[in-house]
């Protein structure tokens, strides 16, 4: 099962909202969540952290890496 180990996390102010980026630095995989400003900096980056470790067990689940772009 994949966990983040080290997580680099930005937060980018987009009218009235906020959006959080959480990218995993061993793995390079990155999710975003876009929630209220008025909420603290530690809430934000708690949702952030759970998406990506959602994101990369679902990913581990069905087989190890991510897809990358769209299958037509």
């Amino acid at each position: 099962m994949a966990s983040p180990d080290n997580v680099i996390i930005e937060f980018i102010r987009v009218g009235n909202s906020v959006r959080v980026s959480a990218v995993c630095t061993r793995t390079g995989r990155e999710v975003q969540i876009v929630g209220d400003p008025r909420a603290s900096k530690q809430e934000l980056e708690a949702v952030a952290i759970r998406k990506l470790r959602y994101v990369m067990e679902r990913d581990a689940k069905a087989g190890g890496a991510p897809k990358k772009g769209l299958t037509i």
